[in-house]
């Protein structure tokens, strides 16, 4: 059974810590390096329910891809919900290890199971990293469909193969345009429609675009888009994450039992339509 130091290092070579953004808070949050660990959940978010779920399986680690102090503190108080999962993972000896922006990139990374979901074929990055010689590295991907298809289908495609979340999918842009390469982006996007632009892609697949950036980027181009919830765009990379953690766990002979949380912990519950536009 390996120790928590040894799983620990193994997670840090496939999403090196010093890959992530200087803002983002990635690494071990708590865990004692000698404790053995047996089973492991992977998640998207540190929330209580991951936590409560963790305990209920009788994992000895969760891996989520959001950290749970993104910003600094100056207390674990039990009197907030930070600081209740802090104690309650403490209490019952259950580590918590974050890959955030070092997954996103990493080769394969948060983007590329999300292309994987869609069934899409993997180009190269959108936003390459510089330091990456292989031009494998970076945020986003480009990818080509095996056959085009309209904007209106391609939506229909990501609403039925990434997990069902209150938000469901939107769409901007002409239905029925033909969609032969994408982009792709787990996480929120907007912020890379620049890159996008430049890549010559027919649609951008990614979550939160608010509405300026959205609004601007359609009247720029005839580009595509398809807005999916935050939370539905990373949960495949807890799949993929998982699969490599079972591969590392085979190879050293260590037997560990793992686990990818299907618990939607995206925080919209309910949707209701609105009139249609007149």
């Amino acid at each position: 059974m390996p120790r928590l130091s040894e799983v620990i290092a193994e997670l840090d070579a496939l999403w090196p810590p010093e890959r992530a953004e200087g803002w983002d808070a990635v690494g071990t949050v708590c865990g004692d390096p000698g404790a053995e660990i047996d089973r492991v959940l992977f998640a998207v978010d540190p929330v209580q329910q991951i936590a409560d779920e963790a305990r209920t399986l009788g994992a000895r680690l969760i891996v989520t891809h959001h950290p749970l102090y993104l910003r600094g503190t100056t207390t674990v108080a039990a009197t907030t919900f930070k600081g209740r999962v802090v104690h309650g993972l403490i209490k019952h000896d259950i580590a918590l290890h974050v890959a955030h922006t070092n997954a996103d990139t990493a080769d394969p990374g948060v983007s590329d199971a999300l292309a994987g979901a869609l069934d899409l074929r993997v180009t190269g990055p959108l936003v390459p990293d510089p330091t990456d010689a292989s031009g494998r590295r970076g945020l986003g991907r480009i990818c080509e469909l095996d056959h085009p298809e309209t904007l209106r289908d391609f939506a229909a495609r990501a609403a039925a193969r990434l997990p069902a979340t209150a938000q469901g999918i939107r769409l901007a842009g002409d239905p029925d345009a033909l969609v032969r390469r994408v982009a792709v982006s787990g996480g929120s996007g907007d912020s890379l429609f620049d890159a996008v632009r430049a890549s010559g892609v027919d649609a951008f697949l990614t979550a939160d675009l608010r509405h300026h950036p959205a609004s601007e980027a359609v009247q720029h181009s005839p580009l595509g888009l398809v807005d999916a919830a935050h939370w539905a765009t990373e949960w495949p990379w807890c799949e993929q994450a998982a699969a490599q953690l079972d591969a590392l766990s085979d190879r050293h002979g260590w037997d560990l039992r793992v686990h990818v949380s299907k618990q939607v912990t995206d925080p919209w519950t309910t949707h209701h339509s609105s009139g249609a536009p007149n």
